[in-house]
């Protein structure tokens, strides 16, 4: 009897291929197009359709979490290794805060645009899971992030980097969101444990960046600027102060009937004398980070997914300056939001348009390149 035998079946690939290299920074581009939603539905002027407009671009953020959830859900599941090593490296762990904000910013979005079509009980609804998911998982990356950077990174002065600022950034997101429930809540206690646990993580955030922000800053200054890839993430800066601007401003809002005065006019001492000043050093650093931005594109800097960082860090400047106009009453606030707005928009609408076509030719999905090895010169004998 003569066996021949058969060639055995060749081993299956990784399952889910093109979610290998799908990292948390991808969350920026929901922030980016939920802030795109809720900063133009409260601009302090009305334009015809804007507020459809920005109800459709609710939507679409929507429609992004879901399904970068399920495709960073398939990334864990198949692989974990990569995912491991995605949470050991100094360079992409920080990204982690985007997952928070994300969570954050579509659900502050369902109170603000988006009860015009699912209603308000829906908005309610989505706006509180979302809420408390991104609050818990914002804190837990308050504390992770840097335990790891302490830990397991190994981190020299010349690396410190913008991206640094998304973990402690996120607390700030739910301080600023957070007042949108209070109305919601049951009033008296319920509505007041929230606003002081709001202004606790105002505070955990402020403090927090405050001692990130002066290593960045020293970096830049006595090791240049930032590789061009990473140029746009000098426009991380503007998020907690944009976002702390808006909190204050939120905070004014929502403390009278919820706090006894004189604790209710507090809140809007603190809006007004805390964000003017911090919007003046927003767009001192606005300035210097649109200079270097163009320095490096005159360089070479092409697209790369942080470019998203020109997105929801300004948009955090618009409603910080719409707060600002609201509660001075002075028209410069508001034509400040209206300019932010435009360059938000239109900074969107490339990151976008990109981003799409990047997807489907599937370069941004794709590995990091590795050098080809080059053979040596073969060299003359001799003799």
């Amino acid at each position: 009897m003569v066996t021949v035998a058969r060639p055995a079946p060749p081993a299956p690939g990784p399952r889910l291929p093109a979610v290998r290299h799908l990292g948390p920074n991808w969350y920026a581009s929901v922030m980016g197009t939920a802030i795109v939603a809720t900063a133009g539905a409260t601009l302090p002027y009305r334009v015809p359709g804007l507020r459809t407009a920005c109800t459709a671009v609710w939507a679409l953020s929507l429609v992004l979490l879901a399904v970068l959830l399920i495709a960073r859900a398939g990334h864990w599941a198949h692989h974990r290794d990569q995912a491991r090593a995605h949470l050991l490296d100094p360079a992409v762990a920080p990204f982690y805060g985007c997952l928070s904000m994300a969570l954050l910013a579509v659900g502050g979005g369902a109170l603000i645009v988006g009860e015009d079509w699912i209603g308000a009980g829906a908005a309610v609804a989505v706006d509180a899971v979302l809420f408390t998911l991104g609050t818990l998982i914002g804190l837990a990356g308050a504390v992770v992030i840097p335990y790891l950077m302490v830990v397991r990174h190994r981190i020299t002065a010349d690396q410190a980097s913008p991206v640094w600022l998304l973990p402690v950034v996120a607390p700030m997101v739910s301080a600023a969101l957070g007042p949108l429930l209070i109305p919601r809540l049951p009033e008296g206690t319920a509505q007041r444990t929230l606003l002081y646990a709001c202004l606790a993580m105002f505070g955990l955030s402020l403090l927090a960046t405050l001692v990130v922000l002066p290593v960045v800053f020293a970096r830049l200054v006595t090791s240049g600027p930032p590789p061009l890839a990473l140029t746009p993430t000098l426009f991380l800066v503007l998020g907690p102060l944009g976002q702390s601007t808006t909190a204050a401003n939120k905070f004014a809002d929502a403390a009278p009937g919820v706090v006894p005065a004189p604790l209710d006019q507090g809140f809007l001492v603190l809006a007004v004398l805390y964000g003017v000043p911090v919007t003046g050093f927003a767009l001192l650093w606005l300035a210097l980070a649109l200079a270097l931005v163009r320095r490096a594109r005159r360089a070479g800097m092409g697209f790369a997914m942080t470019w998203w960082a020109f997105t929801f860090p300004v948009g955090t400047c618009v409603t910080g300056a719409e707060g600002l106009g609201g509660h001075t009453g002075l028209p410069v606030f508001d034509w400040l939001a209206a300019g932010l707005y435009t360059f938000l928009v239109a900074a969107w609408a490339v990151a976008l348009a990109l981003t799409a076509r990047g997807v489907v030719t599937g370069e941004l999905l794709a590995g990091p390149r590795r050098a080809r090895r080059v053979p040596p010169p073969a060299k003359a004998r001799t003799r």
